[in-house]
């Protein structure tokens, strides 16, 4: 058992290994599985590989937190086997034991994953819904011996994500999963996670510019009223995110137990190139996939955990033993703006205690054309709070784990509306074609000034803008040596009302 924490002495062997981010010691790991907070600990199951660095033989690998910050790397949860791949699922805590798979006082945790049948299997060739459960709180799982529970005999359904619903419509569990390449989303209810019955579908709608995957459903207050509710429908999708390649999206609307009704559906059916970035994104940027909320977190927060890689690039990032990691955990909650709900996101759990005591802090001042490195706060592993107001400047920003004027830039455009990552010049870009990019979103000034959170660990930069409206998710691999932090403006002046960068780890 490995224990990956803030502090760990891995990097020391391995400049890109994150410090603030879970990656698994030395496998490969994808899609965040099973995620759930049980008896004081939050369990993040994932698809990995046992057997190696890239993808294949896939199976549940497991970690443990109590903080969302630090975790503790288990032997492998649900292994693949001559059989079946485990692919994508979600773990409920069954505490009526409705499945029968309880022992005596002790309630099951159940897993619900696709099969992926192989060749030369009873059910060659078709993905299928199958449980698993454990009764010693999530670390050994016992396969059903009457799986798959669900079959429709499909090659393309997968990723079943399990709630409780208790709503007008009764008390019942309620499966969201994917026919993915129909990009369409498929309800089921059961009564004891064996025996399910088609409720709905929904979709296409908005993206489809690659296959639907691992779907996630949730209420949410409306700017934190309990008696406004609202229903979130996340979908990923692979390719065909707003900057090329992976990305997860989402609709806002209701669910009475049946039926899903979007009200944020911008084109219903087939995606419309032209409108792409009308859609609501997870994330706008290029290593943000999978995203998939925990079960029972508490006092009823919604936090999620995404993949933070690309399937353009994945198998080849300059990592290794390892490769992959997975990105922050985020709050998530449903806001009002401008007379129009959206996701806002910030980052989960507390970070005071990663925190050095020394502070960079800068403030009331203006920058020109140029680039100016900022002395005293170099870095690898940091938070870096800032606060702009425009002026005449074209582009401003942040270059980030910088070596004078090359790094990773994280700007904004106000003549644009626009939000950039620009990782050409970040560090080592030549293993694969498609990562050197430039990606925008687009972000609106809030009372004349923009504000910008910015998590940068050693093979990473996260953004949370304008207090998590907007986010960007960007893998980077800069040199070791690279750890200036500049500011900088194209084509006239821009004004730091605060800057503050605080060292983790």
């Amino acid at each position: 058992m490995e224990t990956i924490t803030p502090t760990s002495t891995a990097a020391t062997a391995d400049s890109y290994r994150p410090a603030l981010h879970y990656t698994a010691q030395d496998t490969w790991l994808n899609d965040p599985n099973g995620l759930i907070f049980h008896e004081g600990v939050y369990h993040l199951y994932y698809q990995n590989n046992p057997l190696g660095n890239v993808w294949g033989n896939m199976s549940w690998g497991h970690a443990t937190s109590t903080d969302l910050l630090s975790w503790t790397e288990h032997a492998v949860a649900i292994a693949c086997d001559e059989n079946e791949d485990i692919f994508s699922g979600s773990v409920v805590h069954d505490r009526h034991n409705t499945s029968g798979f309880g022992s005596g006082s002790v309630a099951p945790l159940v897993a619900i994953y696709t099969s992926a049948f192989k060749p030369g299997s009873q059910y060659e060739g078709v993905q299928a819904q199958s449980l698993a459960y454990s009764l010693d709180g999530g670390y050994s799982w016992t396969k059903h011996t009457g799986n798959p529970v669900l079959n429709r005999g499909s090659a393309e359904f997968r990723d079943p994500k399990v709630i409780r619903y208790d709503g007008g419509a009764g008390s019942y569990w309620v499966m969201v999963a994917v026919e993915a390449k129909d990009f369409q989303v498929v309800f089921y209810k059961s009564r004891d996670l064996k025996n399910w019955e088609l409720l709905s579908t929904f979709g296409p709608a908005n993206a489809t510019g690659g296959v639907w995957e691992c779907p996630d459903l949730f209420p949410l207050p409306v700017d934190g009223d309990p008696e406004n509710v609202k229903w979130v429908l996340t979908v990923n999708l692979n390719p065909g995110g707003p900057n090329n390649g992976s990305a997860g999206q989402y609709f806002i609307g209701d669910f009475d137990g049946t039926t899903f009704t979007s009200a944020s559906t911008v084109t219903d059916g087939l995606q419309d190139p032209g409108r792409l970035s009308e859609y609501r994104w997870l994330d706008w940027g290029r290593d943000y996939y999978a995203a998939v909320s925990f079960s029972d977190a508490p006092d009823n927060r919604r936090l999620m955990i995404a993949w933070m890689n690309n399937w353009e690039y994945a198998n080849h990032i300059p990592t290794t033993p390892w490769r992959s990691p997975m990105s922050l955990a985020r709050e998530i909650s449903l806001q009002t703006s401008d007379g129009n709900l959206s996701l806002v996101q910030r980052p989960a759990g507390d970070w005071t205690d990663l925190a050095d005591a020394e502070l960079f802090r800068l403030s009331g001042t203006t920058i020109h054309d140029g680039v100016q490195v900022l002395a005293g706060a170099a870095g690898t592993v940091q938070r870096i709070d800032v606060n702009f107001t425009p002026g005449s400047a074209e582009e401003f920003g942040l270059i980030l784990r910088g070596d004078g004027v090359k790094g990773t830039r994280v700007g904004i455009r106000p003549g644009q509306a626009t939000l950039l990552v620009d990782r050409r010049e970040s560090g080592r870009t030549d293993f694969h074609a498609s990562f050197s990019s430039i990606d925008t979103a687009p972000v609106l000034a809030k009372q004349g000034s923009y504000d910008l959170t910015i998590f940068v660990d050693r093979c990473s930069v996260e953004v949370f803008a304008q207090g998590g409206k907007v986010t960007m998710t960007e893998l980077i691999f800069p040199a070791e040596t690279s750890t200036d932090l500049a500011v900088y403006a194209v084509g006239g002046a821009a004004t730091i009302n605060s800057l503050q960068v605080t060292q983790l780890g």
